[in-house]
């Protein structure tokens, strides 16, 4: 299968890149920059040049294809309006993308974070938020997932997908934990978020290509949900940095989203799809980091 990927230089899309290649698919990677460029093409991609934004892009990349993967976001949480605008960014390119492919019957597999349930872990049943701070993300795949005449299917991330102790929400505290001297966690850090490796989200995301039905959610979890405050203690101890409380506002715009209690279950997705977790949690992972 040729398969047109969006956000395929990243820590999860290099892996995703990898992973398709390994299995016989060859990849056509959007790049915005030379630098994406060149590693889409040392991975043994080709590449279409442009960014999430560049619709015409876009346009070509999927009309080259036999399926599409989306993983590109801009990531950028520095404000509430850069979040809004990152979001609004990436439904537009979805809807994009969506509207080419409708009645192709090919595949196009989007990605969303896990949901948060109140007082529960989240299963592949429930629906994403479509509302808060990155609510616009919710819509947009939910109406992915309700084009007609295409094989449309979400991978939900966790909190963190990690590889060598980056990436992620716990990637988001080690950065703070470097800049600030404090390995902060809020609240009392008993709040849980949910991990997975890179490496073994990328299989997922290969297995959904292949045969995800129509309209499906699927849950890239494999530590179901770590206490933050144990996240944030392996952090300090390795940068050896004091661990403590600190005030939701460190984390800006994604303050509340950081203090909620959010485990997840992959037990469908692992049931049905047959996928099966094998690289280092989160916690054992974070040991690569160095100060």
């Amino acid at each position: 299968m040729r398969v047109f990927i969006t956000g395929g230089t990243g820590l999860i899309g290099s892996a995703v890149v990898a992973e398709l290649i390994d299995h016989g698919h060859a990849v056509l990677a959007l790049a915005r920059s030379d630098a994406s460029a060149q590693a889409a093409t040392t991975a043994g991609a080709s590449v279409v040049r442009g960014g999430l934004a560049d619709l015409d892009a876009l346009r070509a990349g999927v009309a080259e294809a036999d399926g599409v993967i989306h993983l590109a976001f801009s990531n950028d949480f520095s404000s509430a309006e850069a979040v809004a605008k990152s979001v609004a960014e990436e439904a537009a390119a979805l809807e994009l993308m969506g509207s080419e492919l409708v009645g192709t019957d090919r595949p196009f597999v989007t990605c969303s974070g896990t949901p948060w349930i109140p007082g529960r872990v989240a299963t592949e049943a429930d629906s994403v938020p479509v509302d808060g701070p990155v609510g616009g993300r919710g819509r947009a795949v939910t109406a992915v997932l309700g084009l007609r005449g295409v094989r449309s299917s979400a991978v939900r991330l966790p909190r963190t997908v990690h590889n060598e102790g980056r990436g992620g929400f716990a990637g988001l505290l080690t950065d703070i934990a470097r800049r600030t001297g404090v390995s902060g966690y809020p609240g009392d850090g008993s709040q849980r978020w949910p991990a997975v490796h890179a490496l073994d989200a990328a299989v997922l995301f290969r297995l959904a290509l292949e045969s995800a039905p129509a309209g499906t959610a699927w849950h890239a979890v494999d530590d179901e949900g770590d206490p933050v405050r144990d996240i944030a203690t392996v952090i300090g101890r390795r940068l050896g940095l004091p661990v403590q409380s600190v005030p939701a506002d460190t984390y800006g715009p994604l303050g509340a989203i950081f203090a909620n209690d959010q485990p997840a279950s992959s037990a469908h997705t692992r049931d049905a799809l047959g996928w099966q977790p094998k690289h280092p949690s989160l916690l054992a992972d974070l040991e690569n980091l160095r100060p």
